[in-house]
């Protein structure tokens, strides 16, 4: 992913700076990325689409997805000709790597590519226009990657790019968990919690800047615990609360989810607050105890479904979303039915699902009976074959259906809108882009494995909450 170009600055603006920001992964990473472009502002760089000619560009890397160094060194191999070329036109590209590959490998980054200028953590990109000017007068590449996140949001400035429709608002960072498989807590650090009172600054913000929905990010984010203005520390709910009061703000999203910290007041939240869409990512990775207990996740297969149940009893309309790893050390083929049972058992409106892949410095890299990578396969593909089921059959139940559609671009077609559901799907209809922006009542006409079509049959109304609109239909996932 990449930043869009922002608007022009006009015949009688000075000369800017050409900036172009590469985004792998998670949607924090994004909101990182557009911070990174804040950050810059003031020094004069602007997003671009491409990294030609560029004067600065930036890699924010993921470190979950499998062959992630790979990806990074293979792009970073293009980028010594592209930084080649701005040398030979007499200019600079300033390069730099950012994001959880940063964090975990920044010495063999610089070691395997020293044309790299700077490296930094995903907790250190508040000290960028610092890390630019020591980059200008250093012979080698400057690194930083420490872990102070409140000192990152402490120096974040105010002012930031407009995002449109849907916004991302990180509200908390890290992850105390140590899942077996998993980075997070090596690369983001222990969790933090940002104050309320900051975050609800934010989101109006976000808000005033044309955001009609905005989605909280966080590594752990049900496990929110920011101070609040009150001086008493918050929980997520309480916090969704406050947010859904703010005028304009049709829609409220959180992810990613943890079930240890799904507790009642925030399942009691889908039921109370109407603008809390109802969709919930809430992962699993396995539905075998044994297997559960290797990764270190703290619940149980039961446990998680009785979570599904109370959510589904306070907002009987709320899909779920989940992640599933096939082939973690130690299991079995009877704890991949017991997977494979626990997802015929919830039910699950989209879900992502990955064999799993040793990272460097976890627990499970050097856990004994790895599967092969044959039996990993075919399990996964078993899995994804069942969830892709359950996917389609969850589209074909909107079908005929009147939802509420956040309207957030121009369609793939002349005439054309898209947006999302409720349910976060993607919805595709007829209509003017001077909809962008507006939540419309429109009926499901047919769907796909991966989207709706729809007919637009009403004009937005103010003040109407973009999960209930007229006439719609309930229906569980």
């Amino acid at each position: 992913m990449t930043l869009k170009t922002g608007p022009g600055t006009g015949p009688s603006a000075p000369p800017r700076k050409r900036l172009f920001v590469k985004t792998w992964g998670c949607q924090m990473n994004v909101y990182d990325s557009a911070r990174m472009a804040d950050v810059l502002a003031p020094l004069g760089y602007a997003p671009v689409e491409t990294p030609e000619g560029a004067d600065m560009v930036i890699l924010n890397t993921c470190h979950i997805r499998e062959k992630a160094s790979e990806k990074l060194f293979s792009e970073l191999g293009r980028l010594r000709e592209a930084k080649k070329a701005r040398e030979a036109e007499g200019g600079r590209m300033v390069l730099a790597v950012a994001g959880c590959v940063a964090q975990a490998e920044g010495a063999e980054i610089t070691a395997r590519s020293p044309w790299v200028d700077l490296v930094l953590g995903p907790q250190t990109y508040h000290r960028l226009p610092e890390m630019v000017a020591r980059a200008a007068r250093a012979a080698g590449a400057v690194i930083e990657t420490d872990f102070p996140a409140d000192q990152k949001f402490d120096h974040l400035p105010e002012a930031a790019a407009p995002q449109g429709p849907v916004a991302f608002l990180t509200i908390q960072e890290g992850c105390d968990k140590f899942c077996s498989f998993c980075v997070v807590p090596y690369t983001r650090g222990a969790e933090y919690s940002r104050p309320a009172a900051a975050v609800i600054a934010e989101a109006k913000r976000l808000v005033e800047g044309g955001a009609r929905e905005i989605a909280l990010l966080g590594q752990n984010v049900n496990a929110y615990h920011g101070e609040g203005p009150d001086g008493a520390t918050w929980g997520l709910a309480r916090l969704l609360h406050a947010l859904a009061e703010i005028p304009g703000l049709a829609r409220l999203r959180y992810t990613t989810s943890h079930p240890r910290d799904m507790d009642d007041a925030l399942i009691a939240a889908h039921g109370a607050i109407p603008s809390l869409m109802p969709f919930l990512h809430l992962p699993v990775q396995s539905g075998s105890d044994k297997v559960l207990k290797a990764m270190n996740r703290g619940h149980t297969a039961d446990e998680y479904r009785r979570i599904a149940d109370k959510l589904r009893k306070a907002r009987p309309d709320l899909a779920l979303s989940s992640d599933f790893i096939a082939g973690h050390p130690g299991e079995t083929e009877a704890d991949h039915q017991a997977t494979l049972k626990l997802i015929a058992d919830v039910g699950f409106a989209q879900a992502f699902s990955f064999k799993y892949s040793a990272r460097p410095g976890t627990p499970a890299a050097g856990a004994p009976l790895q599967v092969a990578e044959a039996e990993r396969d075919r399990r996964l593909q078993e899995i994804q074959a069942l969830l892709r089921e359950q996917q389609e059959a969850f589209n074909r139940s909107r079908l005929g259906m009147r939802v509420a559609v956040l309207i957030t671009g121009p369609g793939r077609h002349p005439g054309q809108v898209a947006g999302r559901s409720p349910w976060l799907q993607p919805v595709h209809a007829e209509g003017p882009l001077s909809l962008i922006g507006q939540v419309v009542t429109a009926e499901v006409v047919s769907t796909h494995p991966n989207s709706l079509a729809a007919r637009i049959i009403e004009s937005p109304r103010g003040g109407e909450h973009s999960g209930d609109p007229p006439n719609q239909e309930k229906a569980a996932a």
